[in-house]
């Protein structure tokens, strides 16, 4: 294994605009990764497992555009941490919902057990935050600490939420300000503040919409599919009995859709369900959505003095977002 994660198309634009600066830092933030996966016993092949199944890097990649040519050792520590707790997030998650696979591969939950895999959520929560704290962060700390709180406000507004069909759009949405935004938000401030300590907050709203934004368009995917793209079962949402923005809005139109019991779903009747889901035109509302507030989070950027390439590769990477699951 190489333990280089794979790089979707628009990631890749993203850091061959930018030239050799970002990639460099990548490769800082890649090796910190690697580092903070030794731990002791099972858990280190764990974490390497996990880190070694890939992912986008997006949130400490915008950590570092949002630091900009100036990133520095603070910006890559920061990098580091977020995509830790992502991690650690993610873990947890499929704890909870006794999730099979993740991104194509068994989870650590299915492969460890219910204990080991919530030992090693914790363990990366807990070394993201040594990391921040070795290197003298303390307003770094400061912001991922409450980010954490707002991951877990998310969550336990997930579980309330559970086969709710009758959930309100306005609750969708605060599940995913807290649930996802708030990281891609953090991630933003982190780098801002790394090389302008009082500008951080302003480009948080940037990072909440496109995270925000991509979360819209993860919902979509799971209900078109494929799985050989998604890395899960199709309907893996509704199995779960989370109610997310397609469905919510596909009722609008099939009312009957309401009345589906979820929690007697199997494979196949929640592949049924996505069909009629899809019927509805709301897969493509959603996306519309999901492009509107990629608009809104560039023009976000205005009046924060961001120089014009490091603009470009913000804005580069936010239609990224919209790309990525075109």
């Amino acid at each position: 294994m190489t333990g280089k994660p794979s790089r979707p198309e628009p990631v890749t634009a993203v850091i061959d605009t930018a030239g050799q600066w970002l990639p460099r830092r990548m490769a800082e933030v890649e090796q910190g990764l690697r580092d903070a996966a030794g731990m002791p016993g099972e858990l280190a092949g764990d974490a390497l497992e996990t880190l070694e199944a890939g992912g986008k890097r997006m949130r400490p990649m915008l950590v570092l555009l949002c630091a900009g040519r100036e990133a520095g050792p603070a910006a890559v520590r920061s990098g580091v941490a977020v995509e830790l707790v992502h991690m650690a997030s993610l873990i947890h998650d499929d704890v909870l919902d006794r999730a099979p696979l993740r991104r194509g591969r068994p989870t650590v939950y299915a492969q460890a057990g219910r204990d080991r895999a919530t030992t090693l959520g914790d363990r990366l929560f807990a070394t993201a935050f040594d990391i921040l704290v070795d290197g003298g962060d303390r307003a770094a700390v400061s912001e991922l600490s409450a980010t954490a709180v707002d991951l877990a406000r998310g969550e336990l507004m997930q579980r309330r939420g559970a086969w709710n069909l009758a959930l309100e759009e306005d609750e969708y949405f605060r599940r995913c300000g807290l649930k996802t935004g708030r990281l891609f938000a953090a991630a933003c401030v982190l780098g801002r503040g790394s090389v302008e300590p009082a500008g951080g907050e302003a480009i948080g709203r940037f990072g909440h919409r496109i995270g925000i934004a991509f979360q819209l368009l993860d919902d979509v995917l799971d209900i078109s599919g494929p799985p050989e793209r998604t890395g899960k079962a199709r309907g893996t949402d509704l199995l779960d009995g989370t109610v997310t923005l397609p469905l919510i809005d596909a009722i609008r139109t099939d009312a009957g859709l309401a009345e589906i019991d979820l929690r007697a779903l199997d494979a196949e009747g929640a592949a049924a369900v996505c069909d009629r889901i899809e019927a509805t035109g709301a897969l493509d509302r959603v996306r519309a959505t999901a492009i509107g507030l990629i608009e809104r989070a560039k023009a976000d950027l205005d009046g924060l003095g961001i120089e014009p390439g490091q603009r470009e590769l913000l804005e580069l990477i936010a239609d990224g977002v919209v790309s990525r699951y075109s």
